[in-house]
């Protein structure tokens, strides 16, 4: 049986509408995926709880536990959201950024602890989560580029072994093209803030996860994305969920 599945339907009904949660078995239990908006999801974990890019606003974190850790991947406002994190309760999470993120995060009234900083290749670990920081970037390289490389981070997260690729706002880059057994992964498609769905597809083919999400995907043709990546290998499973 494949070991990845959705909850009960019946679970759905203490989630936001628009949050549809899966579960995966790790070696140690359960992780729990909830996407929240555009950018932004929730897992939870052995009992903690981590929120990625918080947007959408306080309601939409209503029906979640309140967050253990914050990672955020860059200092968009799509992704580094005032608004929203001044309206959840962070007292006690653990933020873990880039550098230029800490740096826009010190200009707001926050009461959060002091963030930990990860640049790209850096890795940690919290509460026996291994976090790695992955560079995201746009193609061409240019001084002028949206997200110019080294300044954001994608993450990969290892629960007891199942790795987890958050990719933030990128392109199909040789580093996401690079990675190694990966068991889900959320990737971007909007030109022309990331990449389009057929440099998507073959980034995504390249690195071959077992579970895609497409995630950041606004205006884009997404069931066209299925077909692409699950006609050319159907072992990676693509799940469409609702972000907006």
């Amino acid at each position: 049986m494949n070991k990845f599945f959705i909850l009960p339907i019946l679970l759905l009904l203490h989630f936001p509408v628009h949050a549809q949660p899966d579960t995966i078995q790790t070696g140690q239990g359960e992780l729990i995926i909830t996407p929240i908006q555009h950018g932004s999801l929730v897992l939870e974990y052995q009992g903690k709880t981590i929120y990625v890019d918080p947007y959408g606003g306080g309601k939409s974190y209503q029906e979640v536990k309140e967050p253990d850790l914050v990672l955020i991947t860059d200092i968009h406002g799509d992704h580094l959201h005032e608004e929203t994190l001044k309206a959840l309760s962070l007292e006690k999470a653990d933020f873990i950024v880039p550098a230029a993120v800490k740096e826009k995060l010190g200009e707001m009234e926050l009461s959060i602890p002091e963030p930990e900083v990860l640049a790209n290749g850096e890795q940690t670990s919290w509460e026996g989560i291994q976090i790695e920081a992955i560079p995201m970037y746009n193609l061409p390289e240019t001084s002028d580029s949206r997200h110019p490389k080294g300044r954001g981070n994608g993450y990969v997260l290892s629960f007891d072994g199942t790795r987890v690729y958050i990719s933030g706002d990128t392109e199909a880059i040789p580093e996401m093209r690079a990675l190694k057994d990966i068991d889900v992964a959320f990737v971007p498609m909007n030109l022309p803030y990331t990449m389009d769905i057929q440099q998507a597809a073959e980034g995504v083919l390249a690195f071959a996860p077992e579970v895609i999400y497409p995630y950041h995907y606004k205006g884009s043709d997404v069931e066209a994305f299925k077909q692409k990546v699950e006609s050319q290998n159907p072992n990676i499973e693509v799940r469409l969920r609702e972000w907006y």
